[in-house]
């Protein structure tokens, strides 16, 4: 959008991915930095960004829908009883200082603010490109959020409120959803915890890898129906209580490969990104 602060992750003197640091967005899409486009090494988009049915899908992000009553997902708030209404809660995630900016590594800082202008966590975010051969690259997705409040920060998704499935809140990977066969690789990803999934378009593929033991025990929020999106879930059906002053460090390794990723391929990677 006009007047987003962009950077550019580059491999090979090749722009992979833009990343929009300080967005103009409207309060109602929870502003927040986000990828967007993120290329194949072909130049394919794999992401989408306020597509009309869900104008806060954010190409790639950090997405929560619940902190301590703050909406950091977008949209309208799941309301037990009620269902989704529009409410004036949704927060921003605001860039704060820069850590590190080269072509292949963005670290920096962010609050996380309220409506009502309380921060209510911070965050350290580290995002890394690597090269892995002709027709693939990995995006490295990692953040820290430490509890900024003298109080409990509970987390939750819609499902802690009586929505069936709707477990999403955290890392969150909107994809193209024109056809081109689209398809779930891993077996029951939705809800589980596999320490891998994959999904795929014509011509491309995403294998999203939990690189860390902590983030193994997230589950997946899988959709393929309306949409095609991957997220790895902080709360699933219960609250995540963070407590003041405590910290919680998530890392998603994402391979975006041209054509198809056999099932060898598959393998090696994971084996490298999470041994």
């Amino acid at each position: 959008m006009t007047g987003d602060a962009t950077a550019v992750l580059r491999l090979a003197g090749r722009p992979v991915a833009e990343y929009a640091w300080r967005p103009d967005l409207p309060a109602a899409l929870a502003p927040r930095p986000y990828l967007h486009p993120v290329r194949t090494l072909a130049g394919t988009p794999v992401t989408e960004l306020m597509p009309a049915s869900h104008r806060h899908h954010l190409g790639v992000s950090v997405a929560v829908a619940e902190v301590d009553g703050a909406n950091f997902w977008g949209g309208r708030t799941f309301l037990p009883g009620h269902g989704p209404a529009w409410l004036d809660n949704q927060g921003t995630q605001h860039h704060q200082r820069w850590l590190r900016r080269t072509d292949e590594e963005l670290s920096h800082t962010l609050h996380w603010t309220s409506a009502s202008g309380e921060t209510l966590l911070t965050e350290r975010r580290d995002l890394t490109a690597r090269l892995l051969g002709e027709d693939a690259w990995a995006l490295g997705f990692g953040f820290t959020l430490t509890n900024a409040t003298g109080r409990e920060l509970a987390i939750r998704s819609p499902a802690v409120h009586g929505r069936t499935g709707a477990g999403f809140g955290g890392f969150f990977w909107r994809a193209p959803s024109g056809p081109g066969g689209r398809r779930d690789v891993a077996p029951d990803a939705h809800g589980g915890h596999a320490p891998w999934l994959s999904v795929g378009g014509d011509g491309w593929t995403l294998l999203f890898v939990a690189a860390t033991p902590a983030t193994r025990g997230d589950r997946w929020f899988v959709r393929t129906r309306d949409y095609l999106g991957v997220g790895s879930s902080l709360s699933w059906d219960t609250p995540l209580i963070l407590p003041p002053g405590e910290s919680l460090r998530r890392e998603v390794v994402t391979v975006i490969a041209d054509g198809d990723l056999a099932p060898g391929a598959i393998a090696a990677h994971v084996a490298v990104i999470a041994p």
